[in-house]
C-alpha cells in the first residue's frame, strides 16, 4: 500500500542572510532534516561565490541579491550550470521571499538595519519567525511586536540567550511571550549570561590598545565579525537588554546581565518562589536553530553532548561597566526609550565598522556611541519611515565623530 499521500507536506524556509555564520547552520540543521524541511529562497548581500554553491547544493525557488551587479552575476552563473533557481534583487525582493504565500518559516538573519524590512515583512505576513537580528527588535520593537501580534505570527528567538529564556518560561506563557508582565507570571527577573568576551580581564590601558585581529578571536563561540567585536564590547550583550524587553516585556529593571566564562549556561530565569531556572548546552549556535525549526518539537542538531563532568565548573561575576560602558550606555538609551535604542544601533554599526577598517581604536566605539546619543534628538517611535530617517541622521553623525578621531 502507497502511503505517500499520508507524509507530511515539506515546510518550506526562507533563509535572510544564508552565507552568514548563522544561515549556514540553519542549512546544516535543515540538512539533518530534509523528511521536514525544503528551502524556498536564499538571500545575501553581495557574496556571489559562497550564494552559487548554496544554490547548487539546496536547489531554492529563488536567489536574492541585494546589490544589483552581484545579482546579474549569480543569475549568470546559475545560468551556466543549468540551475532553475530565479535571481532576484534589491530590498524589496528579500520583502516578496519573506512574505511568499508557500513559505512557512523565515530565518531573519540579516546582520545590521538591513535585516528589518524583511524581518517585518514577514511578522506581518503570519510566518514563523525565527529572528536572529538583533537590530528589529533594538530599532522598532514596539512596531514589531506589534506586527507578530497583528500578522497572527509565530515568533521564536534564536540568540541563544533568549532562547533560553524562551525555553524556560512557563508553557502558558510561551505561546504569545509578550502580551503579558513577567509578575503576572510569576517571574522575578531574566538573568542574561554573557561569555564575558575576549578582554574580561583586561585593565583599561589594555582595552585601549586592542587591535582588530585581539577582539575578532573570541573563546567560545564562531560568529561573524561585527558581532563579534559586540561581544567583545560588551555591546552585543546591551543589545539583548532591549530585545529581552521587547520580547517578554520586562522592565529594565527586571533584566540583569551576569558574566559567565563558560557560556554552557546560556540563560536564567527567576521565579517569585527564588527558583531560578537554567537552560544549559554546548556553545554552538545549532541548538537554538534547531528548537526554532521544530518548535514543539525537539530536532537533532548535530550538537555533541554536554560534558559537565568535563566542564567541572561554572563561574560567574557581575560586568564591570566602567571597563565595559557599551553596556551602561544601551541601559541608558533603554530607559530613554523611543528612538535612543535606534540611535545607538546605529551609531555602534558605524564605530565597529571603523574599528574593523582599523580607523579607530578599541574604547573609542563606546565614546563614538555616547557621543552621538548625546548629540541627538529623542522621539516617540511613530513608523519604520521615521526609523529610517533617525537611522541616517544618527549615521550621519557618527561618521563625523569618527572622522574627527582619525
Amino acid at each position: 500500500m502507497d502511503n505517500s499521500t499520508n507524509q507530511p507536506a515539506l515546510q518550506q524556509v526562507t533563509i535572510l542572510g544564508a552565507t552568514g555564520t548563522i544561515g549556514l547552520q540553519t542549512l546544516d540543521v535543515i540538512s539533518q532534516h530534509k523528511n521536514r524541511f525544503s528551502v524556498f529562497a536564499l538571500t545575501a548581500s553581495s557574496n556571489v561565490k559562497s550564494l552559487l554553491n548554496l544554490c547548487q547544493q539546496y536547489s531554492p525557488q529563488y536567489a536574492v541579491m541585494l546589490q544589483a551587479e552581484a545579482a546579474a552575476e549569480l543569475s549568470r552563473q546559475l545560468k551556466a550550470v543549468g540551475s532553475s533557481t530565479t535571481v532576484l534583487r534589491g530590498e524589496a525582493s528579500l520583502n516578496y521571499v519573506a512574505s511568499h504565500e508557500s513559505v512557512d518559516v523565515v530565518m531573519a538573519a540579516i546582520v545590521g538595519a538591513a535585516g528589518l524590512h524583511p524581518a517585518m515583512a514577514a511578522a506581518q505576513a503570519g510566518k514563523r519567525v525565527l529572528l536572529a537580528n538583533k537590530e528589529t527588535l533594538v530599532m522598532a520593537g514596539n512596531l514589531f511586536m506589534q506586527a507578530v501580534l497583528d500578522g497572527g505570527a509565530t515568533l521564536l528567538p534564536i540568540d541563544s540567550e533568549h532562547n533560553a529564556i524562551f525555553q524556560v518560561m512557563p508553557l502558558r506563557r510561551s505561546n504569545n511571550i509578550s502580551e503579558s508582565s513577567l509578575a503576572s507570571v510569576g517571574v522575578k527577573r531574566v538573568l542574561l549570561t554573557a561569555s564575558g568576551g575576549p578582554f574580561r580581564n583586561a585593565s583599561l590601558d589594555e582595552l585601549k590598545a586592542v587591535t582588530r585581529s585581539q577582539a575578532l578571536n573570541h573563546p567560545n563561540w564562531v560568529m561573524g565579525p561585527k558581532i563579534t567585536v559586540d561581544s567583545a564590547t560588551l555591546m552585543n550583550k546591551g543589545l539583548e537588554v532591549i530585545e529581552a524587553h521587547w520580547l517578554f516585556n520586562a522592565l529594565p529593571s527586571q533584566i540583569d546581565v551576569v558574566v559567565h566564562p563558560q557560556s554552557v549556561i546560556h540563560s536564567m530565569v527567576e521565579y517569585i518562589d527564588g527558583s531560578v531556572l537554567a537552560q544549559l548546552g554546548n556553545p554552538d549556535m545549532r541548538i537554538p536553530i534547531a528548537y526554532g525549526l521544530g518548535y514543539p518539537d525537539r530536532l537533532t542538531s548535530g550538537v555533541s553532548s554536554l560534558d559537565l563532568l568535563t566542564t567541572a565548573r561554572l563561574d560567574f561575576c557581575a560586568p564591570d561597566m566602567i571597563r565595559f560602558p557599551c553596556l551602561r550606555i544601551a541601559y541608558e538609551a533603554l530607559n530613554l526609550g523611543g528612538t535612543a535604542p535606534a540611535i545607538l544601533n546605529a551609531a555602534n554599526e558605524i564605530a565597529v565598522e571603523a574599528f574593523l577598517a582599523e580607523k579607530i581604536g578599541f574604547m573609542d566605539i563606546p565614546y563614538i556611541i555616547e557621543s552621538v546619543l548625546s548629540a541627538s534628538e529623542i522621539e516617540s517611535v511613530e513608523s519604520i519611515e521615521q526609523l529610517v530617517a533617525v537611522d541616517a541622521r544618527a549615521r550621519l553623525v557618527a561618521t563625523v565623530q569618527m572622522r574627527a578621531l582619525c
